[in-house]
């Protein structure tokens, strides 16, 4: 009677149990880890796969170290690229978590009783050490397919920090080519102000010697306002421009201006497109993958819910160890072990289960029509930069003709000017036209840039051979 009543102390005390827990310093705790060649125990993962998923080699078409080391900044201090791999973090551990449940699990306590049976003066001291053991036999490979499931998600979240990272590089030499072309086009805006400034002060005394009207003294004075006017709007947008810029790298927009930046004139923008690309080449986005992997996903999960009609092995192991002294605690006529097995199936559920599966099955239809919209919309963004980038390149072309002719027109009037056959009001005027046509090629030659991004984006940053 006594071993009945301790034994059941004891089983109660049970529900006080504990897991062991131990704190390592995981030095790579840091860094999600990413493929299984980088998993190593103990080490570091190396950030070299980020600088892989941006293509830096791609970068160096335009020739400016500055850019590079920009987009090299972005790639460490970027806070959504942060986040990126830390969601791909989470997604691993998730993984592992779905792993727990191929394998046993088993739980152990501590439980220390006083005992006094009826009709005795002494109290008994006993110690008992319980320990569960439960496992679900998985020969319908259910818990499996649900560990693969988890896989498929998070393969698909390192799709998302792929294209999390070439996002924000692209984002990152836009917004440079922005700025480096608002500096020239507001040195040139300068230009054009400090001329139509000239023009209004030559009209002016015109007008008071009666040689120009008052109402082409006024249009001037329009013509003066409205280029400050188009000054401040471009020193604003600039500035925001920069503040952009910082928080695109990691920094304060507050050191918007140590930013350094080349000039418009050094970067070089001619890069070769082709006449058509293969439309494999979209299999190398990001997008598209995640896709392809989500379809996989799908799949499995369809079939997760067809075996949980079959029914389910459980297996679940008991002992105990009980004893008056921690000295005899694991002996074997203190102990007290058991096993038993069971086969649970379902038999009425209310019709959850046929619900489940058929949300699956029409889950997998709709990530299968996202995955044909996806090919479709990958091969428009391709076609759409490669069509711009061919068609910018020779509007460009041709609007440099035309800064050329009109350069060549402008040495000509000078000419005319040092003769004397025209009046300086009029050389200046010329000289504006110049400048105009000079912004016009800038904006056109950002244009191009900006095009290439695009290609190099829709094209998920690679391959070389189509975009150099």
């Amino acid at each position: 009677m006594k071993k009945i009543i301790v034994t059941a102390l004891l089983v109660s005390f049970a529900s006080v149990n504990f897991t062991p827990a131990f704190a390592i310093e995981d030095k790579s705790a840091a860094q999600p880890k990413q493929f299984k060649s980088m998993v190593k125990k103990n080490k570091k993962v190396s950030d070299d796969y980020k600088f892989a998923y941006v293509n830096l080699n791609w970068w160096e078409n335009f020739d400016d170290d500055i850019l590079k080391s920009y987009i090299e900044k972005a790639i460490i201090n970027n806070y959504d690229l942060k986040m990126a791999t830390l969601n791909v973090d989470e997604y691993y551990q998730n993984v592992r978590a779905q792993l727990a449940s191929e394998l046993p699990s088993v739980t152990a306590g501590f439980g220390p009783g006083l005992i006094k049976m009826p009709g005795m003066t002494k109290t008994t001291m006993n110690f008992g050490v319980p320990m569960v053991v439960q496992y679900e036999a998985d020969i319908f490979l259910k818990n499996r397919n649900k560990t693969q499931s988890a896989k498929k998600l998070y393969e698909g979240s390192k799709m998302d920090e792929r294209a999390a990272y070439i996002a924000v590089a692209s984002a990152v030499g836009a917004s440079y080519f922005n700025i480096v072309t608002l500096d020239k086009v507001i040195d040139l805006q300068e230009q054009i102000v400090s001329l139509r400034k000239d023009i209004y002060d030559l009209m002016l005394a015109r007008n008071k010697e009666g040689l120009t009207s008052t109402a082409d003294t006024i249009k001037a004075n329009k013509s003066l306002v409205q280029g400050q006017t188009d000054l401040i709007e471009l020193k604003k947008q600039r500035e925001q421009q920069l503040h952009q810029f910082c928080v695109l790298i990691g920094e304060s927009p507050e050191n918007s201006d140590s930013i350094e930046r080349t000039s418009l004139d050094n970067i070089n923008y001619e890069l070769a497109v082709p006449s058509q690309i293969p439309s494999e080449i979209i299999m190398n986005r990001p997008d598209y993958m995640k896709a392809e992997l989500m379809v996989e996903k799908a799949g499995i999960d369809v079939k997760i819910a067809r075996k949980e009609f079959l029914p389910s092995i459980n297996i679940l192991g008991g002992g105990l160890f009980n004893a008056n002294d921690l000295g005899s605690m694991f002996t074997t006529k203190n102990m007290l072990l058991g096993v038993a097995g069971g086969i649970m199936a379902p038999i009425f559920t209310g019709g959850s289960l046929i619900a489940n599966l058929r949300m699956k099955k029409a889950a997998y239809e709709r990530v299968l029509q996202n995955y044909y919209k996806t090919n479709l919309t990958s091969i428009q963004e391709v076609n759409d930069a490669l069509v711009a980038s061919r068609l910018d390149k020779d509007k460009m072309s041709r609007t440099l003709k035309q800064y050329n002719l009109e350069k060549s027109e402008y040495g000509y009037n000078e000419h005319k000017y040092d003769q004397g056959t025209i009046s300086k009001l009029d050389l200046i005027q010329y000289q504006e036209n110049l400048l105009s046509i000079e912004k016009l090629v800038s904006q056109q030659k950002v244009e191009c840039m900006l095009d290439a991004i695009s290609l190099y984006k829709a094209a998920g940053s690679k391959p070389y051979e189509y975009i150099r």
